[in-house]
């Protein structure tokens, strides 16, 4: 194997000396998740900027048996980007290449590089006015190959889907170094397997996305944005349904957030205020778009919550008036993670069930959770319009907490998931945090099938080792 001082040279003949990073302090950060939840080490940390060159290393890689890990904005949940403990691995920083390629308005298409941060893909087709959906609270920082690899999902899935239903086509660099173009901008191509799929959602495990070309959608006009008390999970989903019935496929995002969380960003979230008079158990924050401004879409809604008023199904709702105020009751959404995370030690989940199942899902898991672990602390939020909850936990303040407090609070969770036919990773993954529970939630011939792929693929295992199976 080249190490050392041999392999930096080598990289450097690829990627140039800006290409490969050194040093402790410079290196910290790809080594590292946001979280500090995993660490890693690794030989080297390259960042190429063009696809030619991701070729080169991960070929280089693969004749000296040396382990690669792919990694975009660094803000995932599960450790799918970070080097193991071995100190044999290179990462492959996506960084440097961030361009968009080509902003097609007639063909609702955009094609950037992997390393692309959201935000400026968004901001990129609304300069044609013109609307990519995917949203999500690291959209600043977060990149779109990162995105397809994890098949992120986000506030807006409701309406747009998640990042399979966006991705039109990308190109990849497989863990032998030759390269899949598979980068087309057709609706339609029904000509066998459909390659890319298999990359979404992969987490760099069977090779490194390095071009994306995603959908677009004709941008939004105007928005209504609404904060509504309701004094059950249940009241929650029947508000949807409401809502749909008034305004169709205009509700673009419809999250669901207990009264515990609230309470955390109030007490966390500099400037956060309560927009109601009377706490509920639970509130709902829904927001609408449509294309065409000056229409009815507000008048709609109000119907809607009117009707849900009469019928017991709502207590209080809040209409945000101005951009500000739109601004404000978001924040009292995006601001849970980093609210949460102030609180110290936290079991995290991305669960998803069936949305109608999900109140007594949620009752189950609750109660489950609060027999086997006294004076837990729920924390539950996400996107109830497609069924995917953050069901969190925070440990009694006054217990004493085994090691593998989080492990068994898992356990339990997911066996609640199991019984009512859900899944274990919604749309942050599997990566390290998950891995030892996923053969235990897919039947066997699923993990076969997925190992099958995965030796047939990358057969010496270099490919982001140690994720997902």
């Amino acid at each position: 194997m080249a190490e050392g001082h041999d392999l930096a040279r080598r990289l450097e003949g690829i990627v140039g000396e800006r290409g490969v990073v050194t040093g402790e302090a410079d290196t910290a950060p790809y080594l590292t998740d946001w979280r500090r939840a995993f660490s890693g080490r690794a030989l080297a940390v390259v960042r190429p900027a063009s696809t030619d060159e991701v070729s080169a290393v991960v070929k280089l890689c693969a004749e000296e048996g040396i382990p690669v890990v792919p990694q975009g904005g660094n803000t995932g949940m599960c450790g799918g980007a970070i080097a193991d403990d071995s100190g044999r691995s290179v990462v492959v920083a996506m960084g440097r290449m961030n361009r968009i390629l080509d902003v097609d308005a007639r063909n609702n298409t955009a094609t950037a590089e992997a390393g692309c941060v959201l935000a400026d893909l968004q901001a990129a087709a609304a300069r044609e006015r013109r609307l990519f959906p995917l949203s999500l609270a690291a959209e600043g920082s977060c990149q779109i190959g990162g995105n397809v690899s994890t098949n992120a999902g986000g506030l807006n899935v409701l309406r747009y889907g998640n990042t399979r239903e966006l991705t039109l086509g990308l190109e990849a660099v497989l863990p032998d170094g030759s390269v899949w173009n598979g980068l087309r901008s057709l609706r339609k191509d029904n000509t066998g397997y459909d390659l890319k799929q298999l990359f979404i959602g992969g987490e760099g495990t069977l090779g490194i996305v390095t071009r994306v070309v995603v959908k677009l959608h004709p941008a939004i006009r105007e928005r209504t944005t609404v904060m509504a008390a309701v004094p059950t999970v249940d009241a929650a989903v029947e508000l949807l349904a409401r809502l749909r019935e008034h305004c169709g496929e205009t509700i673009s995002a419809f999250e669901l957030v207990s009264r515990r969380c609230l309470d955390l960003v109030l007490q966390h979230a500099s400037g956060a205020r309560d927009p109601f008079t009377h706490a509920s158990a639970w509130y709902v924050l829904a927001e609408g778009g449509d294309t065409h401004a000056g229409g009815d879409l507000r008048d709609r809604l109000e119907a809607g919550l009117l009707a849900a008023s009469e019928g017991g199904i709502i207590t209080d709702a809040v209409i945000a008036e101005s951009m500000a105020q739109r601004e404000t009751l978001w924040r009292l959404r995006e601001a849970l993670p980093e609210a949460i995370r102030a609180e110290g030690l936290a079991f995290r989940s991305d669960v998803a069930v069936a949305v109608g199942r999900v109140p007594a899902f949620v009752a189950e898991a609750e109660a489950d959770l609060r027999r086997a672990f006294p004076g837990i602390r729920i924390v539950c939020f996400g996107h109830l319009g497609d069924g995917n909850l953050h069901f969190n936990a925070l440990p009694d303040r006054d217990s004493a907490l085994s090691s593998d407090w989080a492990r068994e609070v898992a356990r339990v969770l997911y066996d609640a998931v199991g019984r009512y036919d859900g899944s274990i990773s919604a749309e942050h993954g599997i990566g390290q945090a998950k891995r030892g529970e996923l053969a235990r939630c897919k039947s066997a011939i699923e993990m076969t099938l997925m190992r099958q792929v995965k030796r047939m693929l990358d057969p010496n295992g270099l490919m982001n080792p140690g994720k997902l199976l």
